[in-house]
């Protein structure tokens, strides 16, 4: 799998924009993230290496869905082949978030294809109130859902939970692909 990633520029372009929108310093949305000021400040000049938890603090901290810090503007018809589009990847646990289609104006929901490997499970915070996440296995096997009552899946399985709770994902085999609808209230 190719690693094309988000641009640097496109993060940096959407921090700026969103944290201007709401109207915080660069010293309060770090603290509210809980990230380093500094960090804040090299990922809007276009420096850096930001993980998904990093971006997803960002996210819950501006009340904008991950996808708005990472997509692009989108062209009227898109294509992304398996093993390409901005691939996120965690610094806790074999896995990657690949943004297939942002929430358009008037719209609520994100669609990503993860692919995780067996180890250390994808803990989430949670996510903006209301926020609710549909999984669907594509191939392998995935402990998933809410910290408190995950479940195992298996390829074509569907769950819905609650993203705006505690979270997990965790692969029981190689290879695992999920995708993921995060809808938004």
């Amino acid at each position: 799998m190719s690693n094309t990633g988000a641009p640097l520029e496109v993060i940096a372009a959407s921090l700026r924009r969103e944290r201007e929108r709401v109207g915080l310093s660069l010293s309060e949305l770090a603290k509210r993230a809980g990230i380093a000021k500094s960090t804040l400040s090299q990922l809007e000049a276009a420096n850096g290496n930001p993980s998904v938890e990093t971006l997803w603090a960002l996210g819950v901290a501006l009340g904008v869905p991950f996808a708005r810090l990472v997509d692009p503007p989108a062209p009227r018809v898109r294509v992304i082949r398996a093993g390409e589009g901005p691939a996120i990847y965690s610094e806790k646990a074999h896995y990657t978030a690949t943004l297939l289609a942002s929430c358009p104006p008037g719209a609520r929901r994100d669609i990503y294809v993860l692919h995780l490997e067996p180890g250390a499970a994808r803990e989430s915070e949670p996510h903006m109130a209301g926020t609710v996440e549909h999984v669907v296995v594509g191939a392998g096997r995935v402990l998933a859902g809410p910290r408190e009552e995950p479940v195992e899946l298996g390829p074509g399985d569907y769950l819905m939970y609650p993203g705006d709770l505690p979270h997990t994902a965790q692969a029981l085999e190689p290879g695992t692909t999920v995708v993921l609808v995060s809808e938004h209230v």
